[in-house]
């Protein structure tokens, strides 16, 4: 925990403040991307290769549903084939997009301060013709995305006057790739190396993740259908009250069929081509998209200016975070 941490906004403010904060971005984000909210499951049948199998070694949550047949059921890791699905079944266009609030338990997740087995994130998707599958229209987006952060802050600062000082995000995001990364830092594990461009761009884009590097290895998993490799990246702030890189987005443009193939086959994952999802893109039934999904108590956490995820949501803790954190003057929700 930081030397000396004490929250600018008491309990009862900061749960003012995250419903404002929510409200806001989310407004600011379905106007910049023109988005429109929809509704969205929780949980999803196995058998439909909707789950998201994250970085592969990921379990979900499951159940048996006895009034339906005795079917099996996993609670969402994310939404990213979901999505793309539903934006054929609602009769989207090209340049039309949806977003929604997905909320995943990730029973894995290894718990520290920036994670919980609770995920609350907004998860969008839009739909882009095949032309536009290109590396300027992902940052283009990234770009628009970041207008809202920027907007966010100011409207922060503004509601709550003790956040006015808080860590000013740069007027620009910058861009790198995974293997610029690599090559920069050659010695450094992915995560030093996220530490230390985050520190030195304060916000950045992190391009190309999921596929091998010229050292053999990927800068982190990816699933390997749904975003495609070449076109896909994380957003990333320098967190100072924590001294940390701190992602808060992960996104990108989704694989066509050619790229599905490739990926699935790179990660050994082939037998997946018979799932519904798969057989349905590469008959091109699906639209060609870009989409992410956007942490809310993430984003929370950084704009209030919190220690600790639990700071901004409800979730379940070791008993020794919760010593640590009681005696370091921070409250759970």
């Amino acid at each position: 925990m930081p030397k000396g941490y004490k929250s600018k906004l008491n309990l009862r403010d900061t749960e003012s403040a995250i419903k404002k904060f929510k409200d806001f971005f989310e407004r600011a984000l379905s106007y910049e991307l023109h988005l429109m909210r929809v509704s969205a499951p929780l949980f999803v049948k196995p058998e439909s290769g909707l789950n998201d199998n994250l970085n592969g070694v990921e379990q979900p949550v499951g159940f048996v549903i006895p009034d339906a047949g005795h079917c099996q059921a996993e609670i969402v890791q994310s939404l990213a084939k979901w999505k793309r699905m539903a934006l054929k079944r609602y009769g989207f266009k090209i340049g039309e997009g949806l977003y929604t609030d997905m909320n995943a338990i990730r029973k894995d997740e290894a718990l520290d301060n920036l994670h919980s087995i609770y995920v609350d994130q907004w998860d969008w998707e839009k739909i882009i013709p095949k032309k536009d599958r290109t590396l300027e229209v992902l940052k283009e987006t990234v770009k628009s995305i970041y207008r809202v952060f920027k907007n966010t802050e100011r409207f922060i600062a503004f509601e709550y006057k003790v956040l006015e000082e808080s860590q000013s995000l740069p007027d620009d995001i910058a861009f790198i790739t995974t293997q610029e990364l690599e090559d920069l830092f050659p010695d450094l594990t992915p995560k030093e190396r996220e530490h230390e461009i985050a520190k030195e761009k304060k916000a950045l884009f992190l391009l190309k993740i999921g596929g091998p590097l010229k050292s053999g290895k990927p800068h982190d998993g990816r699933a390997p259908d749904y975003d495609d490799w070449e076109l896909n990246g994380d957003i990333l702030f320098w967190y100072p009250l924590l001294e940390t890189a701190f992602e808060v987005s992960s996104m990108g443009i989704r694989v066509d069929e050619e790229g599905l193939v490739k990926q699935l086959k790179v990660a050994g994952c082939e037998q997946r081509l018979s799932l519904p999802f798969h057989r349905a893109l590469l008959d091109r039934q699906l639209p060609y998209t870009i989409g992410g999904g956007i942490g809310q108590s993430r984003i929370c956490m950084f704009f209030l200016q919190k220690a600790h995820i639990g700071e901004v949501q409800a979730s379940i803790w070791p008993e020794e975070t919760h010593q640590v954190c009681s005696a370091s003057g921070i409250c759970l929700l």
